[in-house]
């Protein structure tokens, strides 16, 4: 079992040239599954696993949240068709299995315009407050500004952001190139003179390590800026506010494309942007915000045509 675990890892890494959360997700995936049926079977073969043992495994699984369930069960589901298509499996024991995992449904958290505009002042007055403009804590203020006016433009995921490259910046900051998952590539135009002044400044402050990593957002130890340290990045500046909402770089992303949806822009506009392979996916940002859905009440109802 543990040969073709291998073999399907290589595959998503070399062949489908999957991202590093995936890849990452995927490990922690399968070891669970070769762990449990190990533990609960002994050390069967890849092809003497049935449908029994991977209901077995939901089962064990179950007390989870349901979006992590339905997680496992699409690695296990990939890697079982990968191996009957290589014809290391004559049955593909998925095809005897229906299973329908429900995820509860919730909207996701978004920030209203004037919560983006109360963040922005924030870090752009941390950031004119520091006198001394040759200190690190200078240089990583420009850093936290040049982040999140850079998550607000695009809606680009936190790994996108923290992978970024600067051959993937264009030269006079109008526009990213983007590798997505999959390692999809798309081009997100930048127009904001404000958004593409703070990526230059940051730009000219850290360009000696960014040549040296390849990487466009860096450390203080001029490596590559980490997702974690963006997350932490957001919450402290967020926290200082006391919002309510829990903000996170991700709760950008859905801003990002919510704001545009209330502009009446194309839904399949924003599906590009956001680098969704399916409409599917972008139609949870379809929720009406409570300010759109007055606007529309107000001004959109046929009520107003009747005269009584």
């Amino acid at each position: 079992m543990q040969r073709s675990i291998q073999n399907f890892k290589f595959h998503c890494e070399f062949e489908k040239g999957l991202s590093t959360s995936t890849l990452k997700a995927y490990k922690i995936d399968l070891e669970q599954f070769s762990s449990f049926i190990i533990k609960e079977y002994g050390n069967l073969s890849i092809d003497q696993i049935s449908k029994h043992q991977i209901k077995a495994f939901i089962q064990n699984i179950s007390t989870q949240k349901a979006k992590t369930t339905k997680r496992k069960m699409a690695t296990l589901k990939a890697m079982f068709n990968f191996l009957e298509f290589e014809e290391e499996i004559e049955i593909n024991p998925f095809r005897k299995i229906r299973i329908n995992i429900k995820e509860p449904q919730s909207l996701p958290v978004v920030l209203t315009l004037d919560e983006v505009e109360t963040i922005l002042r924030l870090v752009y007055k941390r950031m004119n407050e520091i006198e001394k403009t040759d200190t690190m804590l200078y240089k990583q203020t420009v850093r936290d500004v040049a982040i999140i006016e850079l998550l607000f433009a695009t809606g680009i995921r936190v790994s996108e952001l923290s992978n970024l490259k600067i051959i993937n910046v264009c030269i006079d900051f109008s526009h990213i190139i983007v590798n997505g998952k999959g390692n999809k590539q798309r081009i997100i135009g930048i127009s904001n003179s404000e958004t593409k002044n703070i990526l230059k400044k940051y730009y000219y402050l850290f360009q000696t390590h960014i040549y040296k990593t390849g990487f466009f957002f860096i450390n203080r130890l001029g490596k590559r800026l980490s997702e974690q340290s963006v997350r932490f990045t957001i919450k402290k500046y967020s926290s200082e506010l006391n919002f309510s909402k829990n903000v996170t770089p991700h709760v950008f992303r859905h801003t990002f494309a919510t704001l545009l949806l209330e502009e009446d822009v194309d839904i399949r506009y924003i599906q590009s942007l956001l680098g969704h392979s399916s409409i599917n996916v972008t139609q949870i940002y379809t929720h009406v915000s409570s300010k759109k859905q007055k606007d529309i009440i107000l001004n959109k109802h046929p009520r107003k045509y009747i005269n009584i």
